[in-house]
């Protein structure tokens, strides 16, 4: 069976958002892609009750161990709001510039919150 591509912020949302539904706390799930965008593998980290600090190395790691030219970086906000915090979008810009100094890119952060999601690049943060 062919990895599914992952083309779009909607393609990325329906695949993660059964990992975010019913947490009490937060998580980051990576999606690690190809050249064409297909589906490498993932990487999940757990965070607290109220946070997620993104593990640079960890996910940097995972990402050149799979031969990875993408990725799409997810996490939730159990608190119900879909935006992102300061902290979330200081962590991403970092993420983005170390990925990019790898050769990797970062196609977009998304955000889950209830039934809600948001994505970074469709904010025009990415």
């Amino acid at each position: 069976m062919d990895a599914p591509v992952i083309a779009t912020a909607d393609d990325a949302a329906k695949l993660l958002r059964p990992r975010f539904d019913a947490l009490a706390g937060e998580r980051i799930v990576v999606l690690h892609l190809g050249a064409d965008r297909g589906l490498l593998g993932t990487s999940e980290y757990p965070g607290s009750i109220d946070q997620a600090d993104l593990p640079l190395r960890a996910i940097i790691g995972a990402a050149l161990e799979r031969d990875a030219r993408g990725m799409i970086v997810a996490h939730n906000h159990p608190s119900g709001a879909a935006r992102p915090s300061e902290e979330d979008v200081a962590a991403t810009a970092l993420l983005v510039r170390i990925a990019k100094a790898l050769d990797i890119r970062v196609y977009d952060h998304l955000i889950f919150a209830g039934d809600s999601w948001a994505s970074f690049r469709g904010l025009g943060l990415l």
